[in-house]
C-alpha cells in the first residue's frame, strides 16, 4: 500500500465559524416558507429541462466498437447486457500510478453507483468504460468493491467513443435491434447528480464547503472543488473513497499479479 488514510484532518470547527441567526421557531419557517418557493421554481424547471433531453436528436455510434471486458474483447452492444438502454461512466486513468493516485473525481463519482437493480427495471445497464489498459484497472475496480459492468477502451476505440472529448464524462445510449446511438452526455459539474453526496452537502448549512460557493465570512471553505482537491492538500493522500477500504485491510496493489485477461 502506498498512503494511508489521513490520522487528523484540520476541519474548522463550528465554533471558530459564523452560525446562522438565532430566531424563534415560526420566525424559522417563514423564512423556510420563502425559499420553498424558490426551491419548486427549481423542482419544476429541472423537470422542464428533463423533458428537453429526452427530446434531443441521437448518434450513431459502431455498434461493433471493442472494449475489453472480464471476457476478453467484446463489442460495444454486448455492454448493454441484453438491455435497450446504457449508461456509462468514462474513467480517467493515470496508467502506472498507484491507487491513491487514481482519479479522485472519478472516483468520487463511480463509488455513488447506486443498487443497480432500479436501473435494470428500467432496462438500463450501468457501466465503467475505463481509460487505459484492462487489467490495473479491474483490480482497482476489485479494490474499491465496485459490482458494475467493468471494460476497458483500446486506444483504437477512443476516438469513436470519445469523439473529441475527453474521459471524465458520462454517456447515454440507445440500442435499436442491431444498431446503437447516443442519445446525451455530460462533464464536469454535469455530473454532480450521478453523486448524491453533493445534494445531501447542499442541505447543510456550511454546504459544501469550497471556495467557489457563495457564503457569508467566516463560513468555512477549505474545499477547492466538487470534484477534486489539489494534491498537496492536506486532506489529500489518497481519494475519499478509498478511506474505508484502506481501513477494512483490503490491498491497493494494482500491479503485482499477472491476469490472464487480455489488454490492449
Amino acid at each position: 500500500m502506498t498512503k494511508g488514510i489521513p490520522q487528523s484532518i484540520a476541519f474548522v470547527s463550528n465554533e471558530a465559524s459564523t452560525t446562522p441567526t438565532i430566531v424563534d421557531r415560526q420566525h424559522f419557517q417563514a423564512n423556510i416558507d420563502t425559499l420553498r418557493v424558490r426551491e419548486k421554481a427549481l423542482t419544476r424547471e429541472a423537470d422542464a429541462i428533463a423533458a428537453a433531453r429526452r427530446q434531443l436528436p441521437m448518434v450513431e455510434v459502431d455498434a461493433l466498437t471493442p472494449l475489453v471486458g472480464l471476457k476478453g474483447m467484446v463489442p460495444l452492444i454486448e455492454a448493454f447486457e441484453g438491455r435497450q438502454q446504457l449508461m456509462v461512466a468514462y474513467m480517467m486513468w493515470h496508467e502506472g500510478k498507484s491507487a491513491a493516485e487514481q482519479c479522485q473525481g472519478c472516483t468520487m463519482v463511480i463509488n455513488h453507483i447506486p443498487e443497480l437493480g432500479y436501473l435494470h427495471s428500467r432496462d438500463v445497464t450501468l457501466a465503467v468504460f475505463c481509460q487505459g489498459p484492462f487489467d490495473p484497472s479491474n483490480r482497482y475496480r476489485e479494490f474499491m468493491g465496485w459490482t458494475m459492468p467493468w471494460y476497458s477502451v483500446p486506444s483504437s476505440s477512443v476516438e469513436p467513443l470519445i469523439a473529441g472529448r475527453h474521459f471524465g464524462m458520462w454517456a447515454c445510449y440507445l440500442r435499436q435491434g442491431e444498431r446503437v446511438f447516443e442519445t446525451y452526455w455530460t462533464t464536469d459539474r454535469g455530473c454532480e447528480q450521478m453523486g448524491s453526496s453533493f445534494a445531501m452537502l447542499d442541505l447543510t448549512v456550511y454546504g459544501r464547503q469550497e471556495v467557489w460557493q457563495t457564503a457569508p465570512n467566516g463560513w468555512p471553505q477549505q474545499f477547492f472543488n466538487t470534484m477534486c482537491l489539489p494534491n498537496e492538500h492536506p486532506l489529500v493522500e489518497r481519494p475519499i473513497a478509498q478511506w474505508s477500504r484502506i481501513a477494512q485491510g483490503h490491498a491497493d496493489d494494482l500491479y503485482a499479479s499477472t491476469n490472464a485477461n487480455p489488454t490492449e
